[in-house]
């Protein structure tokens, strides 16, 4: 059996986190992702995947994923750069180029690979790198590994995020860092003030829109739809997969230079073997229909209206998000775990997400909103959080 000479200060640590209310644990899904879940053999109505369109089992990807399975096999078996690279993956990262507009796009294992290759393949010692606060971690660990200087500033504080470019204008170069749908708040980034920042301080910016792509914009296009950035202002962008697409890995779309110094330089793209040719295939087919099937965000978006409007008459502590996040702040993280429990109780999953995920003293129940629920669930939920909350 394998042991670590300081176990007992190991054991020590994770009994702390049991006291704390802070101690996670694996639970077992049976059958497939969606809105209904079998969880440690108990059939749940869920509110906790990030499966905003309600993608995941959709037919269409489903038969692609078999059919490729049955042309390309199962596991790539290579990286990128020898024969793990199929005519899928080929395909996808043209097809994401023109969904993004972007010059070209490169496509990584998952998301938190993308973050730390961007990141670390990009930028030196001497550099900087300035980031949100509130960043997913990812991103941070991005600039703990890099060898550049890493800033961060106030959540969404633009006054703080110019403090930081005049501290650092002796840098050789410096690359501002966002979230675009911040995971755990919801709420989106100031983009157009972001890049006005990024160009007068002659900066790089790069936004990670895992839980925008796909859900913001007219055709699902992310944060840089949203706030209709032009073609020439758009930031390096990452988007992920496993959300509102439905399958899984994630993209880095930009120009010509910035991939091809990417595909030399990212560590993360290079060292690791590339996914399957089956789950790019059916990420194809997800593509198309997140372009193509505009009711699944419009419904989404009345979905959120209802939550917020009866929520708030509720006089639930919500937080200002307009996105399929939509986090009731507790507080108390053990309160936050006891009314997860009682919710679990009447049949209903929510996230229960406690420090050092969010900041001290706001514990919350991360509910998640996808386009395959329907008022009644939705009202489910809400009567339930009623008749078990003592949240005031």
């Amino acid at each position: 059996m394998a042991s670590l000479p300081w176990s007992k200060q190991l054991a020590d640590n994770l009994h702390q986190r049991k006291l704390a209310g802070r101690y996670r644990q694996q639970r077992i899904r049976e059958g497939e992702q969606g809105i209904e879940v079998v969880i440690d053999g108990k059939k749940l109505l869920s509110f906790c995947s990030n499966d905003y369109l309600g993608l995941a089992n959709h037919p269409a990807l489903k038969k692609a994923f078999i059919a490729a399975v049955e042309q390309d096999g199962v596991g790539s078996g290579a990286a990128h750069l020898l024969t793990g690279h199929s005519r899928y993956h080929a395909e996808l990262e043209l097809a994401l180029a023109d969904f993004t507009g972007q010059q070209r796009v490169l496509l990584f294992s998952s998301g938190y690979q993308a973050n730390l290759g961007l990141i670390d393949g990009l930028m030196n010692r001497g550099d900087v790198i300035i980031q949100d606060k509130l960043n997913h971690a990812s991103l941070l660990d991005g600039g703990r590994l890099s060898a550049a200087d890493q800033l961060r500033y106030k959540h969404a504080d633009m006054a703080a995020l110019a403090t930081r470019l005049q501290q650092s204008e002796q840098a050789n170069n410096r690359l501002i860092i966002s979230d675009g749908v911040f995971s755990m708040d919801g709420d989106i980034a100031p983009l157009p003030e972001l890049m006005s920042l990024a160009k007068q301080h002659n900066t790089g910016m790069m936004i990670d829109d895992a839980h925008g792509f796909g859900v913001l914009g007219k055709t699902g296009r992310g944060t840089v739809q949203y706030w209709q950035i032009s073609p020439e202002d758009m930031p390096i962008e990452m988007g992920t997969f496993g959300k509102a697409f439905g399958t899984s890995g994630a993209f880095i779309a930009a120009d010509e230079v910035v991939i091809e110094s990417l595909i030399q330089q990212a560590r993360t793209y290079v060292y690791t073997t590339a996914q399957p040719a089956a789950i790019a295939a059916a990420t194809l087919v997800s593509l198309q229909l997140v372009q193509d099937e505009n009711w699944r965000r419009d419904k989404l978006q009345a979905l959120i209206v209802q939550f917020r409007k009866d929520a708030h008459a509720l006089g639930l502590d919500l937080m200002p998000s307009l996105t399929a996040i939509q986090p009731v702040i507790i507080g108390d993280e053990k309160q936050a775990i006891k009314i997860g429990q009682a919710l679990e109780t009447k049949g209903l999953l929510v996230g229960v997400i406690r420090p050092p995920t969010v900041p001290e003293g706001s514990a919350r129940l991360r509910i998640t909103l996808s386009a395959n629920h329907d008022e009644q669930h939705v009202k489910q939920l809400l009567d339930a959080l009623e008749e078990i909350c003592t949240l005031k």
